[in-house]
């Protein structure tokens, strides 16, 4: 059960109804967690535009960042994210044995040298982030990976651990 309700319709504060109108637009629906972050409007409003900022634009294509974000929530042991993330994978036409592959080993998926050693990254710095060395540095840079598509790669990092820590802490229905 959830430590704090999502807001409904009738008790959405009005700075969050444009936020949330937006979100809904974009996703058919409101995640719970959008409606759990609606409590607090500021905070609403900076996570959704780093979700915009990081998942719907950039060099990376939308299959690795997705990948990363269930990737990375599946080593953070966060259902709710696995279970979001797994089902947009899905929407945007990856079948349900590559989601499999990938939540099982991602080096046996679908994605080039670069995507595979940018996800192998991230998922150290999520885990082990004091642990990153320069040969790390050096694997990436074989691969041609720019310092852009590290930083991309590590800004969805940084997002999902973020989400992972509030949807866990007040446990957040899935809704997925």
């Amino acid at each position: 059960m959830p430590r704090i309700l999502p807001v409904e319709t009738i008790q959405i504060p009005k700075e969050a109804e444009p936020i949330l109108k937006e979100i809904e637009k974009a996703f058919g629906m409101v995640p719970n967690l959008f409606k759990t972050y609606a409590h607090c409007p500021p905070l609403l409003e900076a996570n959704w535009n780093k979700v915009k900022a990081m998942m719907m634009q950039g060099n990376l294509s939308r299959k690795v960042k997705e990948s990363i974000a269930v990737l990375v929530s599946k080593d953070n042991s966060c259902d709710y994210c696995v279970t979001a993330h797994s089902a947009i994978l899905k929407s945007i036409g990856t079948s349900d044995d590559e989601i499999r592959a990938i939540e099982q080993n991602p080096e046996n998926a679908d994605f080039s040298a670069k995507e595979k050693a940018l996800i192998g990254f991230v998922r150290k710095a999520n885990l082990e982030p004091l642990r990153i060395t320069d040969t790390d540095f050096q694997s990436l840079r074989q691969t041609e990976a720019s310092d852009v598509e590290i930083i991309e790669a590590l800004g969805v990092m940084e997002i999902f651990t973020g989400f992972n820590k509030f949807l866990d802490s007040l446990q957040v229905d899935i809704d997925f």
